[in-house]
């Protein structure tokens, strides 16, 4: 277990983000297994110390003035395979995994089921957290069990897919925030060269299929990459455009009736509004769930805030993307969240339509 300096003399926690805010904590330690990850986690709650875990950094919006007690970030790292003809590859990932990286050998190897998430950063530990999903896959899609040490009862559970609570960037880790530490994710993936049915318009259009249909999943690998960096969603250190936490808010699922006019909407079932729903869940008998999710881009560039917005604005939206609040190379999580609070309040006002975010805020809050 490798540690920094402790007190003062810790470097600010914005150098581990990829939006590039945050102050220092009061410690640091870098846990290389999962034995370090939880011998630190349970010594802190021994010592009723506030301590946090921080993985790839892509998802969360840190406090200026920093984090009390311990910051762990997860280092740890291994992947075990086993293949079998009928059930296809199961696949357990260390938390510390980069995940893109576990993307491409997916393709590579000929694993089905993983190729539209591509070009998502951070590590592989925290997908199941958000249930992170992109061009229409999600991880809850190909997960099969997760691998957590449960701090209220310190032990380590294996946790099948069916108890993990997953709803639309949502689960049971993230409902019960600060119980739960991720040590590894097991995928249960389709073997074959072939993506999983394409669920996303705009990617199918890309690769000249139809929604539905198959792909090749290295084309689909590299289409969605293609889109990613076209929305600045790839990150890169010389782009501020990517410094960011991705999109800043998920997009609201309601009542049919209170989409604008003009809107793009999707069909959701109950089950996706889990803890983001604004609208009153219909009761399962009536046969219908009455929901549809609709787009948060296109509430907050109809609200007024266009790409780029404001100019000259150390916080500002993506040039690329709507959703995306970036960091233009000065701005602090307080400039960043009164951007959020702006934009917020703007579609609120417009449309009546409460957008939630979806970044974990640690030390701040955008309420």
């Amino acid at each position: 277990m490798a540690m920094g300096p402790s007190g003062s003399g810790e470097p600010p926690l914005s150098g581990f983000t990829t939006l590039r805010t945050g102050g220092p904590a009061g410690r640091v330690i870098v846990a290389e297994t999962d034995t370090q990850l939880i011998e630190a986690v349970a010594a802190a709650d021994a010592a009723g110390e506030p301590i946090t875990i921080l993985g790839g950094g892509s998802n969360v919006v840190i406090s200026d003035d920093g984090l009390p007690g311990t910051v762990v970030l997860v280092r740890t790292r291994g992947i075990d395979v086993s293949v079998d003809s009928c059930s296809g590859a199961w696949v357990t990932v260390a938390a510390g995994e980069s995940w893109d990286d576990l993307v491409a050998r997916a393709v590579a190897d000929e694993w089905s089921g993983l190729e539209a998430l591509s070009g998502i950063p951070g590590l592989t530990g925290g997908t199941p957290i958000q249930n992170v999903g992109a061009y229409g896959q999600e991880v809850a899609d190909t997960i099969a069990r997760v691998t957590a040490y449960d701090r209220e009862t310190s032990r380590t559970e294996v946790i099948a897919a069916g108890d993990c609570g997953f709803g639309y960037r949502n689960s049971r880790f993230k409902s019960d925030p600060g119980r739960y530490v991720v040590l590894s994710v097991t995928f249960q993936l389709p073997l074959g060269a072939l993506s999983a049915p394409i669920g996303y318009a705009e990617l199918a259009t890309r690769l000249g299929v139809a929604v539905g249909e198959r792909a090749s999943a290295s084309e689909v690998r590299a289409a969605v990459l293609d889109l990613r960096r076209g929305k600045g969603m790839v990150l890169d250190p010389a782009d501020h455009d990517t410094w960011s936490v991705g999109s800043f808010f998920t997009n609201p699922i309601v009542e049919a009736s209170r989409v604008p006019e003009g809107a793009p909407a999707w069909p959701a079932e109950p089950s996706a509004a889990l803890g983001i729903v604004d609208a009153e869940v219909p009761d399962p008998a009536s046969g219908s769930s009455g929901l549809v999710k609709t787009s948060a881009a296109w509430l907050v560039e109809q609200a007024g805030f266009p790409r780029g917005y404001p100019e000259g604005g150390a916080a500002r939206l993506s040039t690329k993307h709507t959703l995306a609040i970036t960091n233009r190379g000065s701005a602090s999580t307080a400039d960043v969240l009164s951007l959020a609070r702006e934009i917020r309040a703007g579609v609120r006002d417009r449309f009546g339509i409460e957008l939630v975010a979806e970044p974990v805020q640690l030390g701040c809050s955008l309420d």
